[in-house]
């Protein structure tokens, strides 16, 4: 282990030691007490370091063990009757457990609706000690199996779209038993559904629980009808890829609008931005606090039994990346949930902030979180695998039907796909040239496009069979190497890669249930219907061309990006809504009311009152917005130009009697409808040109009587970090 640190007049070279992840983190939080600045730190791998991986999270070996004091073992935990007849069982092994480990403490853990970009780690909880005072005055530990099962908690005071009031108030928790319980600190958390006193679903999760039974039982109809029998059931499995920003903690400090709304709503750009690509999977430099923040997220999320395998960084300068591998999408979502609470929680001791809004920062990329979906059986059989499902069917057309399935499913419900990435940061990044734009087609590639084009029209026979081709760098070092015959298409919103899909539009900030709720039920539909036809006597062949037929305008493999190509698809019919105001709008469409109906995710009423709280959370961003932009510039903007005796005053004067009365129509408007379209008017138009009048005024005030952190201070860690902090030797013998 190696600590390299320049004093003024000398570089110091320690002797070879092996330290702990704790002597880098200890190393990072000095650093960051006297200049949050972070020296070069490398050290040596080994298996050691993670041998406490997933201790934190009662799954697999680790709840083998404590149910095996119960009388009971893992395998326990695989049917969800468990809550019904063994749960005393369980809770005793869960509380062996969380004592051997230091908690005390737990809670059931939910997600309440439109939490993005305002609620700390995006849930909810109420932690209770898991203790009781006997008649003795003496404390004794006390958790038993109702305790483990379910809560209660007013239900009044989350988002609930009129579900809930406050003279009906109650809602309930129960866990799922898909999501492990888990570790942190002293507490013991329990993922839980969140509903009404009458069922109604008041959470995110619910409505995924209930899609992914949908996905389960249509898809075993129509596998069943393809040749394979599931016994174990089917699901769904996601990978989340979750980009961030890391600016310096002091320079945070200075801008209110972050601090507040999580982005920049005024600031000029500075003179260098992401022209030359120049930080995308560049080294993660150990000169800034960044890369020691990013392994202590690491190390942390490992602790939980997160697999955060990949780091790098992004596109935009002071953006990064992490990636996950695949997991059961409840798993996978609780604990991107996590990810995010740690970033945000870690990068503070390091002298830096995270942000995960979607687009911070305006005239670079914006963040993204790549929802990468798959379906596989229990035993996985991956149904996207051309040749493992074909197989597992004994049917050299399986694959085939069910991409005609999913193709149907993107044509005919682009509208609530694209109504599942309307956060309020996505406004500014859908179509920006780093995410696909908002019209909803499907990349194939040539490769797979040419095979169902020659079946659907009866031309083709035999499976697909994915190509390959080989590259041959004409060099003797460099062996020739085979490559997918498909390449990649970024700029498409829904992209085939392989075995999934990526739905590449979806907002970093968002908690990404709605949209794999929407993934689940739509193809569910499709699989029901298919499955409902061939029950009819028609061929599964005949169900999937007559579905290629129709819904073939979808396939787009060209440029997303390239304004030719929108105007294309926008006259093909597909399914364009530019104002994520108006998507919203469209979840409580008859059509898709009646889907989530029939499959059983969502009531009328649910949809409607989930509509309500998506338009209230939009004009309540931008309320916040709007009040922190007239603060700006009455508290900096207007001061620094008077101070300099330069710049556009009475503009400015203007402008914050401009964004007030805006404010007041919002105020006024009659439905939460009506606000959410008000307020992106105010947002995307008025906004944007007052913020053009903050921006000259920048440009034309002296620096040292500009008051705001500029994107230049904000924006450039290697540059404007110093490489190391005057600080002694730390580590562990």
């Amino acid at each position: 282990f190696f600590i390299y640190r320049r004093s003024s007049t000398k570089r110091i070279r320690t002797a070879t030691m092996l330290a702990s992840s704790a002597a880098v983190r200890l190393l990072a939080r000095s650093a960051s007490r006297h200049t949050s600045r972070l020296g070069a730190v490398r050290c040596m791998g080994g298996l050691e370091a993670y041998e406490d991986y997933g201790k934190a999270c009662f799954t697999g070996a680790v709840a083998d063990e404590y149910l095996q004091k119960q009388g009971a073992s893992g395998d326990l935990l695989k049917d969800p009757s468990w809550t019904k007849t063994h749960s005393d069982v369980v809770a005793a092994a869960v509380l062996d457990w969380a004592t051997d480990s230091g908690a005390n403490t737990f809670c059931h853990w939910f997600q309440p609706m439109a939490s993005s970009g305002v609620r700390h780690g995006q849930t909810g909880q109420v932690q209770n000690k898991m203790l009781a005072f006997n008649a003795d005055n003496q404390i004794e530990f006390d958790f038993k199996g109702k305790d483990l099962i379910k809560g209660e908690t007013d239900g009044s005071s989350y988002p609930n779209g009129g579900l809930r009031g406050t003279h009906c108030a109650g809602g309930y928790l129960c866990i799922d038993t898909s999501s492990p319980i888990f570790l942190r600190g002293d507490t013991m958390f329990i993922p839980s559904a969140f509903v009404s006193y009458y069922g109604a679903a008041l959470d995110e999760k619910t409505p995924l629980l209930r899609a992914n039974a949908a996905l389960n039982k249509q898809g075993c109809r129509l596998l069943k009808h393809l040749g394979l029998d599931v016994s174990d059931g089917l699901g769904a499995n996601i990978g989340l890829e979750q980009e961030i920003f890391l600016i310096p903690r002091e320079a945070y400090y200075k801008r209110p609008d972050i601090q507040l709304t999580g982005r920049t709503i005024m600031g000029k750009d500075a003179p260098r931005g992401q022209e030359m690509c120049d930080h995308y999977m560049a080294p993660l430099s150990s000169a800034t606090p960044a890369l020691a923040c990013m392994q202590e997220i690491q190390d942390e999320c490992y602790k939980l039994g997160i697999p955060l395998k990949t780091r790098h960084r992004e596109v935009a300068p002071n953006q990064f990346e992490f990636a996950p591998l695949f997991g059961l999408n409840t798993t996978q979502i609780d604990q991107n949930l996590m990810v995010m609470q740690i970033i945000e929680e870690v990068a503070p001791r390091h002298g830096l902030t995270a942000l995960l809004q979607e687009k911070p920062f305006n005239d670079v990329n914006g963040s993204g979180k790549h929802n990468n979906w798959s379906l596989a059986t229990a035993d996985g059989v991956q149904l996207f695998k051309p040749s493992a499902i074909n197989a597992a069917c004994n049917n050299e057309t399986a694959f085939t039907v069910i991409m005609a399935a999913m193709i149907a499913a993107v044509d005919e419900h682009g509208d609530l796909m694209r109504m599942a990435i309307s956060s309020p940061g996505n406004d500014f990044r859908l179509g920006a040239c780093e995410a696909p734009p908002a019209i909803v087609s499907c990349y194939l590639g040539e490769d797979m496009t040419f095979y169902l084009e020659h079946f659907k029209d009866g031309k083709g026979k035999g499976e697909y069979v994915p190509g390959i081709k080989t590259l041959d760098l004409g060099t003797r070092e460099v062996l020739p190497f085979e490559v997918p015959a498909e390449d990649r298409n970024r700029t498409s919103p829904f992209p085939y890669g392989g075995a999934r899909f990526e739905f590449r539009a979806v907002g970093s900030a968002q908690n990404v249930s709605m949209v794999n709720t929407v993934l689940n039920t739509i193809i569910a539909e499709k699989f029901g219907e298919f499955s409902d036809r061939i029950d009819a006597g028609e061929s599964a062949n005949d169900v999937a061309r007559d579905a290629l037929n129709k819904h073939w305008r979808v396939i787009f493999n060209g440029d997303n990006y390239c304004d030719t190509a929108q105007q294309e698809l926008t006259d093909r019919g597909l399914w364009r809504i530019d104002s994520g105001v108006e998507a919203i709008h469209t979840l409580t469409s008859e059509k898709n009311t009646k889907l989530f109906e029939k499959m059983h995710v969502m009531t009328k009423e649910e949809c409607e009152a989930r509509e309500v709280i998506l338009h209230d959370h939009y004009a309540g961003t931008v309320e916040m917005e709007g009040l922190t932009m007239v603060d700006m510039i009455n508290q900096h903007v207007i001061p620094s130009v008077k101070s300099a005796g330069i710049g556009p005053l009475s503009d400015l004067e203007a402008a914050v009697g401009t964004i007030k009365a805006a404010l007041a129509e919002i105020h006024a408007a009659d439905s939460s409808y009506k606000k959410a379209q008000l307020a992106r008017v105010l947002r995307l138009e008025t906004m944007i040109d007052i913020r053009a009048v903050c921006d000259a005024a920048e440009e034309v005030v002296p620096a040292n009587l500009w008051t705001l952190a500029t994107y230049k201070e904000l924006l450039f860690l290697d540059s404007h970090v110093d490489a190391v902090p005057s600080e002694e030797m730390i580590y562990e013998e």
